[in-house]
């Protein structure tokens, strides 16, 4: 289990807000939606898939479950900003949302995971 594997998903996950943000702004993205959407695309995702023995981890299940709505979520945003929906992107990010809540849920989990060790 190491350590900095989970902190550094907790910054890459925390820093899709930015980036979704600016995507919003800009009605473009370095990543398309489908790659956004798909949970096995990031490094935190293709650790969570090839980490030998994770899945005997405690804290693995919820994580993998909540990095996966996460990334839908973003993938959601992502594809309201790419059609130019400033406004229901932006609302998709508001505090409440889905978006918002599977990203603090993560977060959460992920902290939680990390703490254990």
């Amino acid at each position: 289990m190491n350590n900095d594997e989970l902190n550094s998903a907790i910054a890459a996950h925390a820093r899709w807000k930015g980036r979704l943000l600016t995507a919003i702004e800009q009605g473009k993205c370095d990543v398309s939606v489908a790659d956004a959407s798909r949970d096995d695309h990031c490094q935190f995702g293709k650790w969570l898939k090839e980490t030998p023995g994770l899945t005997r981890e405690q804290h693995y299940g919820k994580v993998k479950e909540l990095h996966h709505k996460f990334h839908a979520e973003a993938g959601n945003v992502l594809s309201l900003a790419l059609a130019g929906k400033k406004d229901a992107a932006k609302s998709s990010m508001n505090v409440g949302s889905p978006f918002l809540n599977v990203s603090s849920a993560l977060t959460y989990a992920i902290v939680a995971w990390r703490d254990a060790k």
